[in-house]
């Protein structure tokens, strides 16, 4: 009985040892280039909500990071040196469309041209010896083992948080091989058991190469990556149709990258139950601004005065709404539909303008209006009830009238304006002053 006393005593310590929030969380992420994050980031790239934050997998004093410790999720969030990827968004739609007290976080391993078989358990070391120069000071990071580091950091992330799925960006350099599919079910499969997780607790979501629609260098690699749910039964492949891309064809630019992890989000959201707001959902909850052309349902308004924005424009391959000088990149889904949601606006007057491909136009849902030295669209945030004091109630009010009269002084008919108060026609005989 004392032996099994201690026994359960030491148990409760060790599981006492952290403190593991349910309602944080984990997500994996790893893959070549395009997950590791290509693009350069820029300034709304560093901003972060808090409750997004990221597992450092390396040393990066790019950022102030130590390998092993939790911070916000700013670009960028591989090494030193790497730039924006899918990760980013992904991260930021989750807790934006999570409840508050849910916090996300991400482990994130990602070497730049590397094939699958390098985050295989019995294959890496033979595909590091073939290994191009270039890549060995990135192998060099994650003591050229990058499957064994993300492995590691994981069991940290799993003393603070749940992991909750597994994200993935990887085929490029495998293009054409039609046993991808097997060799990325192994490494799953060795994440699972070396973690402890269960496959359908914890799906697999990977995301296409750049598509064809965009000449994509790798597109014909697509075909093979849909064809992962049917050796994983819970995985997920993302659509990269329209996303904007560098000039490289290989990789995809900042544009593309946030709209990527977007739809990351959604996929994951959804299975967590929670579905991104459907346009039928978003008019119930928002009001068309008083700015827009008659019969126009966008841009509309939330009560925390947040604009949205939806068009219809299958052919564009980028869009951006540029509200007083911040740009807000459009979402586009499989059907060509664009939408986008700015931050919080001041009371008032905006001009903004839509970036059709990097061409500026103005929104045809929205009246015109002369400013900025040119025609500009324009959305007007109301003013809540401080803004009473202005708008007519419902109480007497007076009258302006137009006056026509003789004037004997210069012998001819003038003209004046008077203004004569709500209770003026009630008493005939009370004097006012005029002015």
């Amino acid at each position: 009985m004392k032996k099994l006393l201690i026994a359960c005593c030491a148990l409760l310590l060790s599981v006492g040892s952290f403190a593991q929030d349910p309602n944080f969380y984990i997500y994996l992420c790893f893959g070549q280039s395009n997950m590791e994050g290509n693009a350069r980031y820029e300034a709304q790239d560093t901003v972060v909500n808090p409750r997004f934050q990221v597992l450092s997998a390396v040393d990066n004093s790019e950022v102030g990071r130590l390998k092993g410790k939790w911070y916000p999720a700013r670009a960028p969030l591989c090494r030193k040196g790497t730039g924006l990827g899918p990760a980013d968004y992904f991260g930021r739609t989750m807790v934006e469309n999570l409840p508050e007290n849910v916090r996300v976080g991400v482990v994130h391993v990602a070497i730049g041209g590397c094939r699958i078989e390098l985050f295989q358990k019995d294959k890496y070391k033979e595909y590091i010896k073939t290994a191009p120069e270039w890549m060995k000071g990135m192998l060099k990071a994650y003591d050229d083992d990058p499957y064994a580091r993300l492995v590691e950091m994981a069991k940290l992330a799993q003393k603070d948080g749940v992991i909750k799925g597994i994200l993935m960006h990887q085929g490029e350099s495998n293009t054409g091989e039609k046993e991808w599919p097997l060799k990325v079910k192994d490494v799953y499969d060795n994440l699972l058991a070396d973690l402890n997780l269960r496959g359908q607790e914890v799906p697999l979501i990977a995301g296409e190469v750049v598509n064809a629609d965009h000449g994509g260098t790798c597109a014909s690699m697509n075909p093979i990556i849909a064809t992962l749910p049917e050796v994983i039964p819970n995985s997920y492949v993302i659509s990269s149709a329209g996303l904007s891309c560098a000039f490289d064809h290989l990789h995809f630019d900042a544009a593309g990258y946030r709209i990527f992890g977007q739809r990351y989000a959604a996929q994951a959201l959804k299975l967590l139950g929670v579905g991104l707001p459907t346009a039928e959902e978003l008019m119930e909850r928002t009001v068309p601004a008083s700015t827009n052309m008659h019969g126009c349902d966008f841009p509309r308004l939330d009560q925390d005065n947040r604009a949205y924005f939806r068009l219809f424009a299958p052919d564009v391959k980028r869009l951006q709404v540029d509200v007083c000088g911040k740009r807000y990149d459009m979402l586009k889904d499989e059907k060509g539909w664009w939408s986008a949601k700015t931050d919080k606006l001041v009371v008032g007057f905006h001009y903004y303008f839509l970036l059709v491909d990097g061409f500026s136009v103005i929104d045809p849902m929205s009246n015109t209006f002369f400013g900025c030295s040119r025609m500009a669209s324009g959305i007007e945030v109301p003013e809540g009830k401080e803004g009473d004091y202005y708008r007519t109630q419902n109480v007497p009010h007076g009258q302006v009238r137009t006056v026509t009269y003789f004037s004997e002084s210069q012998q001819k008919f003038r003209r004046c304006v008077v203004y004569t108060p709500a209770e003026y026609e009630k008493n005939t005989k009370k004097r006012y002053p005029v002015l």
